[in-house]
Order: C-alpha cells, then sequence, then structure tokens
C-alpha cells in the first residue's frame, strides 16, 4: 500500500481568485517546488484534490482546469518536483454529488487508482471542507491558515506543513 499527500489546489498551490480557470492568469504560491520535493522525497505520492464547480456554472471550459493542472506540474518538474495525479470535481455544488469535498468520492477513486493506505496519509486544504474530506476519509490533516485552529493542526504554508508530514 502506498501513502499520498492529498492536495487541494486553490489556495494551496495557486493563488485563489475565487474561480481561476484562466491557465495565463495563474499565479504560484511561492515555495511550492521545495515544497512538493519534499513530499516526493519522503515516498509519498502527490495527488490534488479540487472541487471545480465553475465549469458546472459556465465560468470556464474543462479543458481549462487540465491547462492550468498540466501548467502546475510543469512549474513543478523545473523545481524537481510532481504531482502524481489530478482528480475534480466538476459538478455544481447543487448536484450533491459523491466526489465534491467534504464528501470523500474523489480520495477514493485515488485511493483505489494508487493502492493508498489512508491512515499513512494526509490531506491539507485552505478550507474546513479540505480538512473534514481528509478526516472522513481517515487521513491525517492540516489546515493552511494563518491563525490557528482549535480542532485542526494549522501551518501557514504548503511549505510549512511538509515539514509536518511525516
Amino acid at each position: 500500500m502506498n501513502k499520498a499527500v492529498f492536495l487541494d489546489r486553490d489556495g494551496v498551490l495557486i493563488i485563489d481568485t475565487e474561480y481561476p480557470g484562466d491557465p495565463k492568469t495563474i499565479r504560484f504560491i511561492p515555495g511550492i517546488g521545495p515544497a512538493v520535493k519534499s513530499l516526493n522525497q519522503k515516498g509519498f505520492k502527490v495527488i490534488v484534490i479540487s472541487n471545480q464547480s465553475g465549469i458546472a456554472r459556465g465560468f470556464f471550459p474543462e479543458e481549462n482546469v487540465n491547462k492550468i493542472n498540466e501548467k502546475i506540474n510543469k512549474k513543478l518538474g523545473e523545481e524537481g518536483a510532481r504531482i502524481d495525479a489530478f482528480y475534480y470535481c466538476p459538478h455544481h455544488p447543487d448536484e450533491n454529488c459523491q466526489c465534491r469535498k467534504p464528501k470523500t468520492g474523489m480520495l477514493e477513486q485515488a485511493g483505489k487508482d494508487f493502492g493508498i493506505d489512508f491512515k499513512k496519509s494526509w490531506m491539507i486544504g485552505d478550507a474546513i471542507k479540505d480538512v473534514e474530506c481528509g478526516e472522513k476519509a481517515g487521513c491525517k490533516t492540516i489546515l493552511l491558515s494563518k491563525e490557528k485552529h482549535e480542532k485542526y493542526k494549522t501551518a501557514e504554508n504548503l511549505l510549512e506543513a511538509a515539514k509536518i508530514v511525516e
């Protein structure tokens, strides 16, 4: 069984501009290359799990999500790091699908695809729904926040979070 670090995308790897859908305008959060490289070197599969309802809302086409994901992996590759897979939920929140976080559908699919042991894995995100998703799947979690949280382990950014992951 493999261990994984599941990452939210917007607000963790790229600046969250509410519905980032244009590959030309995305901006990377500083330190993501060394952070992801460190997780790769620790033997974790690094897998992005992201809600992308901007597709269902008609804000951008699905192909733009894939182009942004490719751009992220290209940037990380230049720094010796990699994302092993990207999963995203294209549905509107009202659709009540099984993949939209905090539901665990995307993690479950990644678990099947990569043989993931959730007890040895982590979910890192910048929203409560991210860490709730990780908890429901049996992962350890880190909430990216500048403020401490009474319930969740926190880190200010992915680089700090990567130092916590073991």
